[in-house]
């Protein structure tokens, strides 16, 4: 079976549309200014909403789900980091169903290189003359999500709004 973004236990097949996703950070924070006009950034938390939408030939078959509750959401919306490695924390939960990638970016491209995943930190092979590595992966959230409007003509068009608990 190939990879299709979940929610809810309920992958969002082909024939429901091609997905489009976009994710942002959300969070309770602030800059503030000091007396001397330099700024402070106050930050109380921060997590992830965004939207995935699509039109297709059937709905998305979602209308089995509770949205009162938190629901499991499998992303399709890569994530990755880029440094010096070659340790690497994520900052979210891979799926469990792809581990993490990683490559190296070497003469001017980057080439794949093995990594391992252990509880949330990637530990990249080096490669000889790499200058700097990338880590990417799938993630999964766990997200209160509204029940997706629907329209129809010759398609079914859908939308869900999510935010991360």
């Amino acid at each position: 079976m190939s990879l299709t973004i979940m929610l809810g236990g309920v992958p969002i097949v082909a024939h429901a549309g091609a997905p489009e996703q976009s994710e942002e950070a959300i969070g309770g924070s602030t800059v503030l200014r000091m007396s001397d006009g330099a700024a402070a950034k106050m930050q109380h938390w921060q997590k992830t909403a965004g939207t995935i939408t699509g039109t297709g030939l059937m709905p998305p078959g979602l209308d089995g789900l509770d949205f009162s509750q938190p629901l499991e959401l499998r992303s399709m919306q890569v994530s990755n980091i880029v440094g010096s490695g070659p340790t690497f924390t994520l900052t979210s939960t891979p799926r469990p169903d792809q581990a993490p990638w990683a490559h190296a970016f070497l003469a001017g491209r980057w080439v794949r290189t093995p990594c391992v995943t252990n509880g949330g930190v990637v530990t990249v092979t080096a490669v000889a003359g790499a200058t700097d590595y990338q880590v990417s992966w799938l993630p999964v959230y766990s997200v209160f999500a509204t029940k997706p409007p629907k329209s129809q003509s010759s398609a079914h068009t859908w939308s869900i709004t999510w935010e991360e608990t």
